[in-house]
């Protein structure tokens, strides 16, 4: 505003109309002059990611495929919590993802490229005029790509997103999910933000964890422990662990014992999912008695330990699922 010749209070205006009121166009924002509406509109737009498919799941699980103004796509997914009544938006960072874990559809795409601030937050903006301010109640980065590998982006993100003047969504209503990016997990210690932690573990051994997740080469679980243990002790919070389960694979009593021993200590919860099959991963879900026999042996070895339903099986819920049936890669 000041650039334009403008008082900065107008920028807070913009600001306000933009994020608390979803805004789309310059000559709703009624308390503006008409002259600087005008120029808005005439030097600015205000756009956001469109919706080019959406499925709904008999479970209530609802996919949004969104494309970009490169063509590039990326994906949201509405997911209720039958038990809570809940509704959890899971969101993008970027388009695709270089990680190239084995069991993800995302992972087939490769990376397309980082999203830009107003990228991510687009599509929370889509959803709440889509269903209104009682759209969602948490909001976690676990759709396409890595968060902490756009860490800059996602935090200022996450700033509007929990600004009074913004969205207004409750810091401690935010997960980051990675993969175990360490440098990336000691900056959000230090960074005083304070939302969730969650790290996708997979395996409690290094030649198991590296052969589903090839980029965690970079981070030893020796050395993402400790990151973890930092991030516990400044954040005064617990983190998640996230652990999917594959039928032989990552699912014995011994596998279950070693994931007690790595995480013994660290103030958390184990989150445990089912594999959710894809056509591109040629692995297989373990029987329900086989996780909750994984379960038993889990707690009370650890803290907390929840069994997270699959969700949305039958819209190809999975992340990367959607863009790939839709021709994208």
């Amino acid at each position: 505003m000041l650039n334009l010749g403008h008082k900065p209070f107008h920028g807070r205006q913009v600001y306000k109309w933009m994020y608390k009121h979803l805004a789309d166009r310059f000559d709703q924002m009624t308390d503006l002059k008409k002259d600087l509406r005008a120029l808005l509109e005439e030097r600015f737009s205000i756009t956001i990611p469109q919706v080019t498919a959406r499925e709904r799941s008999l479970d209530g699980t609802e996919k949004f495929l969104f494309e970009l103004d490169d063509s590039n796509v990326v994906e949201s997914v509405l997911i209720p919590d039958e038990n809570s009544g809940r509704l959890t938006l899971c969101i993008s960072s970027q388009s695709g993802c270089p990680l190239g874990c084995v069991f993800c559809a995302t992972g087939f795409l490769g990376l397309k490229r980082n999203l830009t601030v107003g990228e991510i937050i687009g599509q929370v903006i889509a959803i709440r005029r889509m269903y209104g301010p009682e759209a969602f109640d948490n909001i976690v980065f676990m759709g396409m790509g890595e968060p902490l590998l756009n860490y800059d982006h996602v935090l200022d993100a996450i700033g509007t997103l929990t600004d009074s003047l913004g969205l207004m969504v409750g810091a401690r209503r935010i997960t980051i999910s990675t993969v175990g990016i360490i440098p990336g997990i000691l900056r959000l210690a230090a960074s005083g933000c304070k939302v969730n932690l969650a790290v996708s573990l997979n395996a409690a051994n290094d030649v198991l964890r590296q052969s589903l997740m090839p980029a965690t080469k970079a981070y030893p679980l020796r050395q993402l422990m400790e990151a973890v243990r930092e991030w516990t002790t400044v954040r005064v919070r617990r983190v998640t662990f996230e652990y999917i389960l594959f039928k032989g694979i990552n699912d014995s009593l011994d596998d279950a014992l070693e994931l007690a021993a790595l995480v013994r200590g660290i103030p958390c919860k184990i989150n445990l999912l089912a594999f959710n099959p894809i056509e591109t991963a040629a692995f297989d879900r373990p029987d329900d008695d086989d996780i909750d026999r994984f379960a038993q042996i889990l707690y009370p070895r650890t803290p907390a330990v929840t069994i997270r339903k699959s969700r949305g099986a039958d819209i190809a819920a999975a992340c990367g699922q959607l863009a790939g049936k839709k021709g994208y890669s």
